[in-house]
This record gives structure tokens, C-alpha cells and sequence, in this order.
């Protein structure tokens, strides 16, 4: 038996491949006679807005859906992060941040090498520059009104966690690779968690036993995967399923203008009829 999640951010109306994502997760679910869970992943307040999380439960209602109660609003849990990161804080793996994104192209571009290894965003690892400074300095600027974050010291955490590895269903087991995303945010001044945090922590508490969710995410879950350890979490199973994409083949998205689910439905089309286009019959 195992637990499933469906996490959407509500920066945007979903979108076809929102509805996959839902409905692979509560096919698992079912057939595994486990409990299908919603969860909104709301920290990001300057993007979230209301009208999107009222908009996630009617889409997935039209599609037949159904889910546990309460659903989680990362929004009011914030003491359950704070909690993680006084942990981490006590392991002595995180330090703070100073650096803007300017600060890091340009030490990168003194460096004179072109990064291999890019972090979520596609931009280039952090180099570790408050990594190296004096802690004076840094309590400093912080002190004067620096914004700061809060980063992951990937060397001391991976010396005290050790060799790390999770089973994927789709590719067997991974050993866990958390350098890919380099020292990593894991807080910032104004936003008291980051992603990775907070769904590492949400699983958890959820009792979530199989994560699901697309190959995009399959890199975020090396650090996942080292969090849980440090935090003392167990590693549930994941299965990173295929990602949907339009006629040009690029990924749906938000950003991208991707037709939403009420688009479709405005359209006239019927959620049986997206199921079945889908593969949910």
C-alpha cells in the first residue's frame, strides 16, 4: 500500500499535463490501495494567488477526483520548516548567503571555465563564495540590511550523511548524486523555505510512501535524498513519469501559454473524454 501526492503551485491555472500528473498519481493510489492526497505549494506569496487554489480543486472535481481532507497548505506550516532548518542549523550544514545572482556570473566568469553541472534553473552552480568568507563579514552585511539565503554546505552534509541511493520505479535504484544541484537554498530572508525543503518535510509528515511526479524533478530528488537523511526521514519510492508536450514537442507549462484545463473544458470538451486521451479510461 502506498500513500500519493498531487502538489501543484497556484501561480497558474493547470494545464493537460497538471491533469496527468493528478491522475497517474491517484492511479497509483488506487491500484496500490493507498490514499491519493492534495497539497498546495503555496510559499511563494508574491505568485500564489487564491482564485488558483479555488481553480486546482474545481479542475480536479471535473476530472473525477478525489482526495484526503484537510489538504496541506504550505502557507500554514511554516513552524514545520523553521523546525527542519534549526536541525540542519544544529548539524552545522548550513550557512548564509549574501551573494546576487550578479555576484555569482561574475565570479564564475573570473573563473574562466565554463560550468558543467546547472542548478533548477538551468543557470550555473553556486562557486561558494560566502561559503568561503569569514563568518564576520558575512554577519556583517546581514546585519546592515544584506538580503540573504540560507544555503546547504554540500561537503559537510554529504561527510555526515554518507553514501545515499533510492529505488525509482521506472529506473531501479539510483545512487544519489546531490552535488548535480551544488549548495543548494534551502530558506531565504523573506521566504522562510524553499521547495526542496518544504516537500522533503511534507512527504514526510504526509506519510507519503511513493512520490510521483514528472522526469523533470528526477535531478532535485539526489538532494531530496540527502535532506532525508540529514533530517533522520525515511526515503519513500519515486516513479518520475513521462512529461506531456505540444505539437513542436516542448513541455507543457504555465509560462509557456500551455491551454488550461478550463480553457479545454469552456471548449466544450468532457473530462471523460480527456481521461480516456490521456490513458485514464
Amino acid at each position: 500500500m502506498s500513500d500519493t501526492r498531487f502538489a501543484p503551485s497556484p501561480t497558474g491555472y493547470l494545464h493537460r499535463g497538471h491533469a496527468y500528473s493528478a491522475l497517474f498519481a491517484a492511479e497509483a493510489a488506487r491500484t496500490s490501495g493507498g490514499r491519493f492526497i492534495l497539497r498546495i505549494e503555496d510559499i511563494d506569496r508574491s505568485r500564489c494567488r487564491p482564485e488558483y487554489t479555488d481553480a486546482i480543486f474545481e479542475d480536479l472535481a471535473w476530472l473525477g477526483l478525489q482526495w484526503e481532507q484537510p489538504v496541506r497548505r504550505q502557507s500554514e506550516h511554516m513552524a514545520d520548516y523553521q523546525a527542519a532548518l534549526a536541525k540542519l542549523e544544529g548539524l552545522g550544514v548550513l550557512y548564509k548567503c549574501v551573494c546576487t545572482r550578479a555576484d555569482i556570473k561574475r565570479e564564475i566568469a573570473a573563473a574562466g571555465a565554463a560550468p558543467h553541472l546547472a542548478g533548477d534553473g538551468g543557470e550555473p552552480l553556486y562557486p561558494g563564495t560566502c561559503r568561503k568568507r569569514p563568518v564576520s563579514e558575512v554577519a556583517k552585511l546581514v546585519a546592515n540590511g544584506a538580503a540573504y539565503a540560507l544555503r546547504l554546505d554540500l561537503a559537510a552534509a554529504v561527510a555526515i550523511a554518507g553514501p545515499l541511493a533510492w529505488h525509482d520505479r521506472t529506473e531501479g535504484t539510483q545512487i544519489a548524486r546531490p552535488e548535480l544541484l551544488g549548495d543548494a537554498v534551502l530558506a531565504r530572508k523573506d521566504v522562510p523555505t524553499s521547495y526542496h525543503l518544504a516537500v522533503t518535510v511534507d512527504d514526510h509528515l504526509q506519510g507519503i510512501g511513493l512520490v510521483t511526479r514528472g522526469q523533470d524533478l528526477f535531478g532535485a530528488t539526489h538532494l531530496h535524498c540527502l535532506l532525508q537523511k540529514l533530517l533522520g526521514l525515511p526515503t519513500p519510492a519515486y516513479h518520475h513519469h513521462k512529461l506531456l508536450t505540444d505539437p513542436d514537442g516542448q513541455r507543457l507549462a504555465k509560462r509557456a501559454g500551455s491551454a488550461s484545463l478550463r480553457d479545454l473544458r469552456n471548449a466544450g470538451m468532457a473530462a471523460r473524454a480527456l481521461r480516456d486521451d490521456l490513458g485514464f479510461s
